[in-house]
C-alpha cells in the first residue's frame, strides 16, 4: 500500500511542478527606445507632481489633504506610463507593480515636503522654496 501511495504522490508532485514551470514569467528585454519613453513619462509624472505642488491650493490646504490632492491631480499621466509598458508587451502585473511603487515613493516624497513648508509656515520661517525649484 505504501509504494503505491508514495508513486501517486510522485507523479502528482511531479505534474504540479511542470504546470507551475510553464506559468513562470521570462524576463522581458525592452529596446532602448521603450526605455527612453518609460523614462519620459516618469520624468513628466514627477513634472505634474511638482507643478501641482507649487499651485496655491496645496499651500493653503493641510498636508495630508494637499499631498491626496496633488497626487489625485497627477493620476492621468501614471494611465499614461501604464500604456506604454503594455505596448512594449510588459505584463500587466508588472506595469502595475512598478507603477504602485512609484506612486508610493512620489507620494512619501511630496507629502515630505509638504510637512516641511507647514512646519515651517507654523514657526515662522520664511516660505522656502520647494526641492523641484
Amino acid at each position: 500500500m505504501k509504494p503505491v501511495l508514495f508513486l501517486i504522490l510522485a507523479m502528482s508532485a511531479s505534474w504540479a511542478w511542470a504546470e507551475a514551470a510553464g506559468e513562470e514569467w521570462h524576463e522581458t528585454t525592452l529596446s532602448d527606445e521603450v526605455i527612453h519613453k518609460i523614462q519620459m513619462a516618469q520624468y513628466g509624472y514627477k513634472k505634474c507632481v511638482v507643478d501641482a505642488m507649487r499651485k496655491p491650493d496645496a499651500a493653503t490646504l493641510e498636508s495630508r489633504h494637499a499631498t491626496d490632492a496633488v497626487m489625485r491631480a497627477c493620476e492621468p499621466v501614471l494611465g499614461d506610463m501604464r500604456k506604454v509598458y503594455l505596448d512594449a508587451n510588459v505584463p500587466g502585473v508588472i506595469a502595475d507593480r512598478h507603477l504602485k511603487k512609484l506612486r508610493i515613493q512620489v507620494t512619501r516624497n511630496v507629502l515630505q515636503e509638504l510637512m516641511y513648508a507647514e512646519a515651517a509656515k507654523k514657526a515662522g520661517q520664511p516660505q522656502l522654496p520647494l526641492r523641484g525649484e
